[in-house]
């Protein structure tokens, strides 16, 4: 589970981060989540192409074994939190600066 762990780690400290540190919320907005469903499009040809043909191998005792086409699951949480961290940032310094 060394893929695994780290993967749902960084989401968790990036959805607290989102709405106790921070407090920008930006989960809670419909424009997230339209957003996060856009971003998956791109996501699922990208990363589906990497994993299928395959560029991107991963060492199955590493993972869940759960996987979305060829995708594993843990890609699209390590993913969630890279996109979710940078926006909660960009967010947090915007409206900081807005004052």
């Amino acid at each position: 589970m060394s893929y695994t762990i780290p993967a749902v780690i960084a989401a968790v400290l990036t959805v607290s981060l989102d709405l106790l540190i921070l407090r920008t919320k930006v989960l809670l907005t419909r424009h997230f989540r339209r957003m996060i469903g856009f971003m998956a499009i791109g996501f699922l040809l990208c990363n589906g192409v990497l994993t299928a043909v395959p560029v991107v191998t991963y060492n199955p005792s590493d993972m869940l074994g759960i996987r979305i086409f060829t995708i594993p699951i843990e890609d699209f949480v390590y993913g969630f939190s890279l996109i979710t961290l940078t926006i909660s940032i960009y967010e947090f310094i915007n409206r900081r600066e807005q004052k």
